[in-house]
């Protein structure tokens, strides 16, 4: 009988400590308490810390993915109400979290970085893959007219979405979503109208 794996549970409480101390401050010993594993566990299943993270850093992208795909990619919408509908989704999660939680690719980008060049690589691929749902709803508004901004779709949507990343920070520091609104008004009012 197969013996039961720990990797699991190493790396959900891993998630939950990378969002309250972030990189740095997440140690394998921390994460392993957080586990309730014992400390051989975590290396029994991940090479280093880099690597966990970045394990991490994908399981929290492929949730993101199931909001991207739900909202942006819900062709039911006219694009403009996707990006409102996304950005809403979102912005109800972090309230859910009571603005303590942001975004752990922000996060990351902002601690890790400078650190690690692979999760430097992972977090610049995670950008561009993020973004190509973004530009598409642009380039449809822009083609059906419900968007009068002519500015390229990739780059409005990488403005957009660094733009986003800063709003949530400031939502972070804030512990409010004064900053979100903030984005969401702006954004809808002046870029994409």
């Amino acid at each position: 009988m197969p013996r039961n794996s720990n990797r699991s549970a190493i790396l959900d409480a891993g998630r939950s400590v990378m969002f309250r101390s972030g990189y740095n401050g997440a140690s394998v010993r921390t994460i392993s308490a957080a586990a309730g594993v014992p400390l051989g566990s975590f290396t029994n299943h991940f090479r280093s810390k880099e690597a966990f993270a970045a394990e991490v850093l994908d399981a929290y992208f492929v949730d993101l993915t199931g909001v991207v795909n739900a909202t942006l990619r819900n062709t039911t919408l006219p694009p403009l109400d996707r990006l409102q509908q996304y950005f809403q989704v979102i912005s109800e999660r972090l309230a859910a979290d009571e603005w303590e939680r942001g975004c752990l690719i922000g996060d990351l980008s902002a601690e890790a970085t400078t650190q690690s060049d692979l999760l430097r690589q992972q977090l610049k691929t995670i950008f561009e893959t993020w973004r190509a749902p973004f530009a598409e709803c642009i380039a449809e508004a822009q083609s059906e007219g419900s968007l009068r901004n002519s500015e390229d779709p990739t780059e409005l949507a990488e403005f957009i979405l660094a733009a986003w990343e800063g709003a949530i920070l400031r939502m972070k520091t804030e512990r409010s979503a004064a900053a979100l609104k903030r984005f969401q008004q702006i954004i809808f009012r002046t870029l994409l109208r």
